[in-house]
């Protein structure tokens, strides 16, 4: 796998919450990093698979979102 090295700038609370969250979660700031674009990715995608079901079907009810919260908990 190619690596390919990044500059990024991020507001110093962000960093410090970034670099909080990878000690926690026992990765180094790029791996996390790149998970969580990989994660911002899949949410992408899911919203275009959302979106396109919607043009076709029409938009989730309030009863069909409700149901599908409680499903995942949340």
């Amino acid at each position: 796998m190619a690596i390919e090295r990044l500059t990024i700038s991020l507001e110093s609370g962000l960093a410090a919450a970034v670099r909080d969250a990878a000690v926690t979660d026992e990765q180094n700031m790029s791996a996390w990093l790149a998970d969580a674009a990989r994660r911002r990715l899949v949410t992408r995608g899911l919203h275009d698979v959302v979106a396109d079901w919607e043009a076709v079907h029409g938009e989730f009810t309030e009863a069909e979102l409700a149901r599908a919260r409680a499903e995942l908990g949340h």
